[in-house]
């Protein structure tokens, strides 16, 4: 099973904790491109004082989309090195408990949340003609979708390998079962976005989205015993809000299709996802792969196949 992995010959929790810093450090150091964009803009006080309303005033979009995502880049490579050499696993066993990955699972999850996703987006378009302006330029576009293409299946990977992978199969090591690892990414998940933009423009109550999102990818991953599904979705989802709708307040500002110029407010559009599509998403993911046993696989104990921690690395091999 996919946690299970983690329940290896010398294998304990406290390297997880130098592997996340790790990862945090080689991420740091990948964000610096983007910093030395920022300070080279003019459009800063007091020498080094950033203003966060004019920052990204005057730069080229796709330059500073492609520079914000060099960082999870760096944060792969970072990953890879933690889970090959400080714990002696293979890349696949944080991703999946099956022989290989599986992408058929990737792209029916990429396409269910592609579709819907972009459906909204044109729906609010042509109903709400004043929440959204139509500001495509072919040109800038066809960069940005080149620049989306590459990078944000990068970002997305290492989100889910870092968040669904790593750190969920780190705490179920910890705490032997399935509910403590769920709730824990989750809410770091959560947390961590609360750094964007957009919780600064529609307050922090936009946390129930963000860890109400870790909570649905996470029950995938635990209900799928891998995180294909979670990759699919969290794909979509990105490439969907880089390439179609953007907005000033967003952490991804873009050349995309559409812009939204109405007044954000944290209201029914953060609760309808959790309460309502989430759940209409698990069902029909669960009819397909005929999940079952939703108890045991969501809050079940965590015990290792020969009954010991330490049984032969062999096993998962």
């Amino acid at each position: 099973m996919f946690l299970l992995q983690a329940f290896k010959r010398a294998n304990e929790f406290w390297k997880y904790l130098l592997g996340s810093l790790f990862v945090i450090i080689a991420s740091s150091i990948g964000q610096l491109p983007f910093l030395m964009v920022i300070l080279r803009n003019k459009n800063i006080d007091n020498g080094f004082v950033i203003n966060p309303a004019k920052m990204y005033d005057g730069l080229n979009l796709n330059l500073l989309l492609f520079v914000l995502l060099l960082s999870f880049v760096v944060a792969l490579g970072a990953i890879i090195l933690v889970v090959k050499k400080l714990h002696r696993q293979k890349i696949k066993e944080i991703i999946t408990s099956r022989y290989r990955t599986d992408r058929s699972r990737i792209l029916f999850s990429f396409g269910v949340w592609g579709t819907l996703s972009a459906g909204m987006i044109l729906l609010t378009y042509f109903t709400e003609p004043g929440k959204y302006i139509l500001q495509f330029d072919l040109v800038n576009f066809a960069i940005l979708f080149i620049i989306s293409l590459i990078m944000i299946p990068i970002q997305t990977t290492v989100e889910e390998m870092v968040f669904r992978g790593y750190l969920m199969q780190g705490f179920g090591l910890l705490a032997r079962n399935r509910w403590f690892p769920l709730v824990m990414t989750s809410v770091i998940f959560g947390s961590l976005h609360l750094l964007n933009p957009e919780a600064d423009k529609m307050g922090y109550i936009v946390s129930v989205y963000y860890i109400g999102t870790g909570l649905f990818l996470g029950i995938m991953t635990l209900m799928d015993e891998g995180t294909e599904l979670a990759l699919g979705f969290h794909a979509a989802n990105n490439l969907i809000a880089a390439l179609l709708v953007t907005a000033d307040w967003t952490v991804f500002q873009t050349y995309s299709v559409f812009k939204d110029v109405s007044e954000p407010s944290a209201g029914i559009d953060i609760i309808i996802p959790v309460l309502v599509i989430y759940p209409v998403l698990l069902f029909i993911f669960a009819r397909k792969y005929k999940w079952n046993n939703w108890k045991e696989k969501l809050t079940g104990k965590l015990v290792p196949l020969q009954g010991d921690q330490n049984f032969k690395e062999s096993t998962y091999e």
